[in-house]
């Protein structure tokens, strides 16, 4: 509790949300510790480890993470527009596309469904399947499918700008998101039943 004290003091002198924030977190581990000691702690194990999810990244990790997602995007939205036959020309993380041209900004780097597909999985993991290693699994195929997800709505946004530019911007492109999201989710779905076909026995029960 003292740590989580000294460390929101210390970020808030320097003006660090992130400090600030886990250190919220840091105190409450400590009180809970001091309460119930470490059988109060393994108790709430599954809650405790979903807390941290609620605290955004810092600036610095973020903008590490995000770059490199966006020019993935692109360069996988570049190739399938190709394929499909759409003409197009990128430019690190700008699509031109005959119809506008598309930049795959910040917004579109698809961190943000990461860390809310990657919440989700671990919710939906710890409630239908209590072998450890499947949940392992499921988690770990989270960033990749969440990731290809997010270069098929980018994909997506070119088709549909193709159709009508307008479908690329406001309402359209949320609801766009939305749908992908949803697609992502029923993929580790998919993924778990898969899974769960091939190494269940007759008879066996999760």
């Amino acid at each position: 509790m003292l740590w989580g004290a000294v460390q929101g003091y210390l970020g808030m002198v320097g003006a660090d949300l992130f400090l600030q924030r886990t250190s919220v977190l840091i105190t409450l581990y400590g009180l809970l510790l001091w309460v119930g000691a470490t059988a109060l702690l393994r108790a709430l194990a599954f809650p405790l480890l979903l807390l941290p999810f609620m605290i955004p990244f810092p600036g610095v990790v973020y903008n590490e993470i995000t770059f490199p997602l966006q020019l993935f995007a692109s360069r996988v939205a570049e190739a399938a527009l190709g394929l499909l036959g759409v003409p197009v020309y990128r430019d690190g993380n700008v699509l031109e596309i005959p119809s506008q041209r598309l930049d795959v900004s910040e917004a579109c780097s698809g961190v943000r469904s990461l860390l809310s597909l990657s919440f989700l999985t671990l919710v939906y993991a710890y409630l239908f399947d209590k072998r450890v290693w499947m949940r392992w699994v499921l988690f770990l195929a989270t960033p990749p499918i969440a990731i290809l997800a997010n270069a098929g709505r980018v994909t997506v946004t070119g088709l549909l700008s193709e159709v009508n530019p307008e479908l690329a911007h406001t309402v359209f492109y949320t609801m766009e998101g939305w749908v992908i999201f949803t697609v992502a989710g029923v993929m580790l779905a998919a993924l778990h039943l898969c899974i769960n076909g091939r190494t269940r026995k007759p008879g066996a029960t999760a």
